[in-house]
């Protein structure tokens, strides 16, 4: 007997228009909290770590928005080369990613960037370095919800190629590849590890399959960076992630993607 598809994949219809919507949630914050209806930053920054968000902060260069109507978190707005920008720290896992994504979206984002630390899979250079995610394993339960079932959700390919545009000239390294989105970072076993380098996949992180997944269903533009910064700690020592805890470089991708919006986003 032909046995049922387990929920994960049961009475999923990605392309049905959902009940509880991201724009009515807000609005009911808005009205209880008394908040205006003003617009959060065009660019907005996903930090699961918080490490962006704490350096901004420890350097008064954060202040908290007073029109950011979530439940769940506090949006703060910061100076990205010239341009507002919007950021959310300790945005952790696909689930919490979307819900944030989601909501920012309908609340004035144009171009949201999720920088989120990773483990390494494939070594694509000296650690730490970013990769510039171009699709990610779908390894999670989020992008279930918003793509039918494959093995991968991939990034616009035009965008990757105007966000590359706009960072080149960094010095920070910056390299193209894939990674392994997971639900259980305490399960990466040796038999996972081993998976995915014969699959070719450089890092393995908590969000960018479920995000890449959200910006196809919603034609979204969404563009993830894996920092890799650590092995899974199998030896003392690990987990560097640079000067501020690896927050400069990231402002200062960030920084060239704000000052490029508009090109990236023609």
């Amino acid at each position: 007997m032909k046995s049922a598809p387990p929920p994960i994949l049961a009475n999923k219809s990605p392309r049905t228009p959902a009940v509880f919507k991201p724009e009515n949630l807000m609005r009911e914050a808005r009205r209880q909290r008394g908040l205006s209806d003003g617009a959060i930053p065009e660019i907005c920054v996903l930090d699961p770590d918080g490490d962006i968000l704490r350096h901004l902060k420890a350097t008064d260069q954060a202040r908290r928005s007073d029109v950011w109507a979530c439940y769940h978190s506090d949006l703060f707005e910061f100076n990205a080369a010239g341009v507002r920008a919007g950021i959310v720290g300790c945005a952790v896992g696909a689930p919490y990613a979307v819900l944030l994504a989601e909501q920012m979206f309908v609340s004035g984002c144009r171009l949201l960037v999720s920088i989120t630390s990773s483990g390494q899979l494939k070594p694509l250079a000296d650690a730490p370095y970013f990769v510039l995610v171009e699709e990610a394993l779908r390894d999670e339960g989020t992008s279930y919800h918003y793509a039918p079932p494959a093995e991968r959700a991939h990034a616009d390919a035009r965008l990757i190629g105007s966000v590359q545009e706009a960072v080149a000239g960094l010095d920070v390294t910056i390299v193209p590849g894939a990674t392994w989105t997971t639900d259980a970072p305490y399960r990466e076993t040796q038999q996972v590890i081993d998976e995915g380098n014969r699959l070719g996949l450089a890092a393995i992180e908590m969000e960018c399959a479920a995000l890449y997944a959200l910006a196809a269903a919603r034609v979204l533009p969404i563009v993830c960076f894996a920092h890799v910064t650590n092995t899974m700690a199998v030896s003392e020592g690990d987990f560097e992630k640079g000067d501020a805890d690896g927050a400069i470089d990231a402002l200062k991708i960030i920084g060239a993607i704000a000052g490029g919006m508009e090109q990236i986003l023609v």
